[in-house]
């Protein structure tokens, strides 16, 4: 199975939005792709979980994409949803073990920032070093501030390929142009459409 991790600056900045876009976009390509959520977090009595959208873009049960165990009704990080749950800890290697095998390229979208924890002893940067991907696919909101964000998380992804995806970019504002131009012009791998990332990770 090969793998593309998709992680973000910060957190809501559309990680889901946009790897069920991708899932969607390279299956009309004629690609297997699948998403996969080792663990999440979400407000109780939210009816469509972030995992349930990559089920529905990759057609498969949702089980597949994330364990029921894995799936924390608390609106925290998942370790201290975890723990405010009173449910058992767990690390790194727990999660990479429990990802479902299957066909194609697998989207595996993480949960938070980059540096958001996401096991008890680690966060999205130790899973990226745990599972190898092909590339990692950093989300980035397209308006103030994503410069810093994204020179910072790309400062710390040092030796693995990272395609920026600037989320909700609007042509008609002229500080998205200029921040896409900026990034660009400083040797960033960008794109500001889903369809753009699936045809590069085809």
């Amino acid at each position: 199975m090969s793998t593309v991790v998709v992680t973000a600056t910060g957190t809501e900045v559309g990680k889901t939005w946009v790897t069920v876009a991708v899932i969607r976009r390279l299956r009309t390509l004629g690609v297997a792709a699948h998403g996969r959520k080792p663990v999440q977090s979400f407000t109780p009595g939210d009816p469509t979980t972030d995992a349930d959208e990559l089920a529905a873009a990759g057609d498969e049960a949702v089980d597949r994409v994330c364990p029921p165990h894995r799936r924390l009704p608390i609106a925290m990080a998942p370790p201290m949803a975890a723990d405010a749950l009173g449910l058992p800890g767990f690390t790194i290697a727990d999660l990479v073990a429990e990802i479902a095998p299957g066909p194609g390229l697998a989207l595996v979208e993480s949960a938070g920032g980059l540096r958001s924890p996401l096991a008890d002893d680690g966060d999205t940067l130790d899973l990226i070093a745990a599972l190898d991907p092909e590339a990692v696919v950093l989300v980035a909101d397209a308006g103030l501030g994503t410069i810093n964000a994204v020179r910072l998380c790309l400062e710390t992804l040092r030796g693995f390929p990272v395609l920026v995806a600037l989320n909700r970019f609007d042509p008609a504002e002229d500080l998205h142009l200029r921040n896409r131009a900026w990034l660009l012009e400083h040797g960033v791998a960008l794109m500001t459409h889903p369809a753009e990332a699936a045809d590069l990770l085809r």
